[in-house]
């Protein structure tokens, strides 16, 4: 998803031949939050200058902090946004109010950046940094420039040494636990709960949709240790989901009804599809509360607005009705689960197929046992962007041995795109899922496929 046609000396080139652990796989000791002290003492520490809202967790982290971004910024608030990884270009990273920085204030960003660290040598850092090092940074110092009342990062990876983990936040969220990242974060749920708990600060208020009881329990027990007040869900506030609905020509968006210890919200409608965007905005909307008690003034409407106007694509993203086609970032075994119960509550009961890639070290066996009986066929595909990808031969395999419907090769993403495409009937849907990478590489391809039916 990053391009090489930059010059090795020039921004972009200096950024993009940085060790980038979204290509390869980092181990433990490739974690080090003395990195980022270092590196943003050369730069003036930007981040202590800043107020923000830090979010972290196994999945639904994206969507939280794209609708509580969506609330500031209908508020009035200059609102920034840094997530990970990008769909199609690497400034939708950095966000103000919607608005994605520009490459030029990119390239000045990343300039200043390779100036003051001296590269290559990098003498008074010791080290080179990583592009996610540089990354983080740069959100730094673009919203600082920029003036942002609040800024909501998105931790990348983990938690505990996580380089977002570097602010100091008025407010911390944790959406929630399940499997992924185990070779970096531990082999039980146990241990990654510690590790997305270790955003935690002293005395910072704590948003949690944790509702595994293991979990759960670390999230009490570091809370407890460090003085944090802790918000839960399913003891704090609960939510009601009204599922939306894509049957036949009636479109009818779905909608949450949240109750909290401070009142019951009324019903309100999401953008956003799926009882897992119905928990994420509970938990947006808990957070809500908790930064009026910090002075944040933002209104009931705005919270309306938000939740009903948040754009994420590539979170269960229709993009053509005839037939259905569905774009989703599903990428473990609680994501893919999560896409087959929307699926099934808001889509009519057509023929389904499935267009799949995937990272070879995801739990791509868990998530086929989820799409068990649910797809008629599916088409594997190869990501072109990404170096850990599955070859469509290896996810053949898994799939004979976890899932059922008849299973196709394709040479390119390209043709797997087209073959998927043509073969979904109408009325019928297909849906295309297992990472951020392919999610942002087959969109175009699906655009143009759209153009010529």
């Amino acid at each position: 998803m990053l391009s090489s046609k930059y010059p090795d000396d020039s921004p972009r080139g200096f950024w993009y031949g940085l060790i980038n652990f979204e290509h390869r796989l980092p181990t433990p000791d490739d974690f080090k939050l003395d990195r980022m002290r270092k590196l943003l003492d050369l730069l003036g520490n930007p981040e202590k200058k800043l107020k923000f809202v830090h979010v972290a967790g196994s999945k639904g982290k994206g969507s939280t902090s794209a609708m509580l971004a969506a609330i500031l910024s209908h508020q009035g608030l200059r609102t920034g946004l840094y997530t990970s990884p990008h769909l199609f270009n690497v400034e939708e990273r950095f966000s103000i109010n919607g608005q994605i920085i520009s490459p030029d204030s990119l390239d000045l960003i990343l300039a200043k950046i390779k100036k003051v660290i001296g590269f290559p040598e990098c003498k008074e850092l010791g080290f080179i940094p990583t592009f996610f090092e540089v990354a983080t940074v740069v959100a730094f110092i673009y919203f600082l420039e920029s003036k942002v009342d609040l800024a909501i990062l998105e931790v990348g990876l983990g938690g505990r040494l996580d380089s977002t983990n570097i602010c100091n936040p008025l407010l911390s969220i944790v959406t929630t636990i399940s499997f992924d990242h185990e070779k970096q974060l531990g082999p039980t749920l146990i241990h990654i709960a510690r590790e997305k708990a270790g955003i935690i600060k002293p005395g910072v208020p704590v948003i949690s949709g944790v509702c595994n009881s293991g979990p759960r329990e670390v999230m009490e027990d570091s809370t407890s240790r460090l003085g944090a007040k802790l918000v839960q869900a399913n003891v704090d506030f609960t939510w009601d989901y009204h599922p939306g609905s894509f049957k036949k020509t009636l479109v009818v968006p779905p909608s949450v009804q949240i109750k909290t210890r401070e009142k019951q919200w009324p019903l309100m409608e999401l953008s956003l599809l799926g009882e897992h965007q119905a928990a994420n905005a509970a938990l947006v909307v808990s957070a809500v509360e908790e930064l009026r008690f910090l002075g944040v003034v933002i209104s009931d409407e705005a919270v309306r607005w938000g939740l009903g106007n948040t754009v994420w694509p590539a979170r269960m993203q229709v993009m053509c009705k005839s037939p259905l086609v569905v774009v989703d970032c599903a990428h473990n075994r609680a994501s893919a689960a999560a896409l087959v119960r929307t699926i099934k509550e808001s889509f009519p009961e057509v023929p389904r197929v499935l267009l799949f890639g995937a990272s070879a070290d995801k739990d791509i066996s868990g998530m086929f046992q989820e799409f068990s009986g649910i797809f008629n066929k599916v088409f594997f595909a190869q990501s072109i962007n990404s170096p850990r990808a599955a070859k469509p031969s290896e996810l053949l395999d898994l799939w004979t041995q976890n899932s059922t419907g008849e299973a196709f090769l394709s040479e390119t993403l390209e043709e797997a795109g087209r073959k998927a495409f043509f073969s979904t009937p109408n009325p019928g849907i297909l849906c295309i899922t297992g990472s951020v990478f392919l999610a942002g590489e087959i969109s175009p391809i699906l655009l143009k496929l759209i153009s010529e039916k």
